[in-house]
């Protein structure tokens, strides 16, 4: 998937759960279904995940080879991460990255400004991801919680899915 393909598919996912999340309840905002997280958290969980994104986006690209070796794979396509993905979610049911480990429920007074972040944050990305060139995308990796190593494109792109993923949940479930 082309680097520009990859930034709108941000810019529509991400606009996509930023509509659903700024006309939904507020009440579900920090109630969810028995067991599962509430609204404010998946929102907060999404923030999580994008924010170290666009942190180590920022880094000098030596730092990536440094830090993570190069690829030395081909290159999955956007349905071949999607499946990967949920294989992996599958095979670790229980898995919860690290920094959403016993989250707090974020208070209703939170919601502008978790939403406000994460549109930022979006921004930010698809900014950087036109920005970055072809050559680093496919050769410099990073690492993934679940997936382990990922060249940086495809990192991205899981990330685009990753919204979407939480974005059914919100609208199937709350």
């Amino acid at each position: 998937m082309h680097k520009d393909e990859i930034a709108d598919l941000l810019e529509e996912k991400y606009h996509a759960l930023l509509n659903f999340l700024e006309v939904q309840d507020n009440e579900k905002w920090t109630k969810g279904p028995e067991g599962k997280w509430t609204t404010g958290q998946q929102a907060l969980h999404l923030l999580q995940s994008i924010k170290p994104l666009n942190d180590v986006l920022s880094m000098p690209r030596f730092f990536f080879k440094y830090a993570f070796g190069k690829n030395d794979r081909e290159l999955y396509d956007y349905d071949t991460i999607v499946q990967n993905y949920q294989k992996a979610l599958k095979e670790n049911n229980d898995f919860v990255f690290k920094a959403s480990k016993n989250m707090k429920i974020p208070k209703l007074k939170d919601k502008t400004y978790i939403l406000s972040r994460l549109q930022v944050e979006s921004k930010k990305l698809q900014y950087k991801i036109r920005r970055i060139s072809d050559k680093n995308l496919d050769t410099l990796v990073l690492p993934h919680p679940l997936m382990g190593k990922m060249p940086i494109r495809e990192i991205l792109m899981w990330t685009a899915y990753h919204v979407e993923h939480h974005t059914k949940q919100l609208q199937e479930n709350y």
